[in-house]
């Protein structure tokens, strides 16, 4: 509340977050055009705008999912990468620049088999890859497949 008894104003969508529902707006057109070919390649162009740090993340990211899950489909997810199985969103890529946050995360919808327990993680903050940390995602990618 402010000094005056009414309650702060909000004050909308940021830049960026305005900028990612257009894009999700666009996907959503070309959604009912598209082939697992045309996700595919959407992907591979919006890794290939990243900067270098996120780029190389994505990029490998890119190769272990496609390796490990081939089921799962490439698309764009409000402008990043991300892969469907049943045309339902398993695992996505947010690149650290796109919301000018201070690392890259990787992230899984509830479609995701990750389930353990009452409480569980479903979005992990990257700031590079080490061999030891892809063992670690190609765990959780298998099991957010099921």
């Amino acid at each position: 509340m402010t000094e005056t008894g009414t309650t702060k104003s909000y004050d909308g969508f940021s830049e960026d977050e305005r900028a990612a529902m257009k894009e999700r707006a666009q996907e959503l057109k070309k959604t009912k055009k598209a082939s697992k070919a045309d996700g595919e390649s959407d992907v591979l162009e919006k890794i290939a705008e990243m900067p270098p740090a996120d780029k190389a993340i994505a990029q490998r990211l890119h190769a272990l999912i496609r390796e490990h899950a081939p089921e799962l489909s490439p698309k764009t997810w409000y402008g990043m990468p991300a892969y469907a199985k049943d045309g339902k969103n398993i695992v996505f890529f947010k690149s650290a620049d796109k919301f000018k946050s201070r690392y890259a995360t990787l992230g899984f919808e509830e479609s995701a088999m990750l389930d353990d327990g009452s409480m569980w993680p479903t979005s992990y903050a990257l700031t590079e890859l080490t061999p030891e940390l892809e063992l670690r995602i190609v765990e959780l990618i298998k099991r957010a497949v099921g």
